[in-house]
């Protein structure tokens, strides 16, 4: 019964390990997360499409491209010298930027999703999909904040992945749930010094 689990979610299963990867070297801040974030959203564009999450699938797409953009900006840093870039706080102007443009995204998906779409859940599938766009693109940009992002993303998700009875995803949920709230931690800490 478990190995025809296993060779039914083989793809999901790999897909949530290497996510785990992408997420224990974010909070350690190693530039390698982009490659296994690049790897992981791979395995999920295929996941998502066979549960017909399609905002989530296209995220993926999404998260290959900024992750590329994340591992050139950690490491060549904001002015381009080579030095690895320093985590930061978003300034008050930029968190209201970053509300307009939640808002916006949120829209665009919410009306791709209904219009265009078979999606079961679009308000909740576009509602993760416009914070986790916004998050991702915090994270590239080493911003503090990310991680509040990520905890309220993460907790949509694990009751988002049960209701579509993706196992596998919503324990990878869960987890990055309480990670996100290390990665906070951590990352305060580092900024702190």
């Amino acid at each position: 019964m478990i190995l025809d689990y296993i060779q039914k979610n083989w793809i999901e299963i790999v897909g949530a390990i290497l996510s785990l990867i992408y997420l224990y070297l974010s909070i350690n801040q190693k530039v390698s997360l982009w490659f296994f974030g690049i790897v992981s959203s791979v395995f999920y564009i295929v996941v998502f499409f066979q549960s017909k999450l399609y905002a989530d699938m296209s995220l993926q797409f999404y998260y290959v491209v900024i992750s590329v953009y994340g591992w050139i900006n950690w490491k060549h840093g904001k002015s381009g010298n080579r030095e690895e870039l320093p985590t930061t706080k978003a300034s008050g102007t930029l968190l209201i930027k970053i509300s307009i443009a939640t808002g916006f995204i949120y829209l665009v998906y919410y009306f791709v999703l209904a219009k265009f779409t078979d999606s079961t859940i679009p308000k909740v599938d576009s509602l993760v999909g416009a914070l986790s766009v916004i998050g991702t693109w915090m994270l590239a940009r080493k911003l503090l904040e990310n991680w509040i992002v990520w905890i309220v993303v993460d907790g949509l998700c694990v009751g988002l992945y049960i209701y579509k009875e993706l196992y596998p995803t919503t324990v990878l949920f869960a987890i990055y749930t309480a990670m996100s709230v290390i990665g906070y931690r951590q990352w305060k800490k580092s900024l702190a010094k």
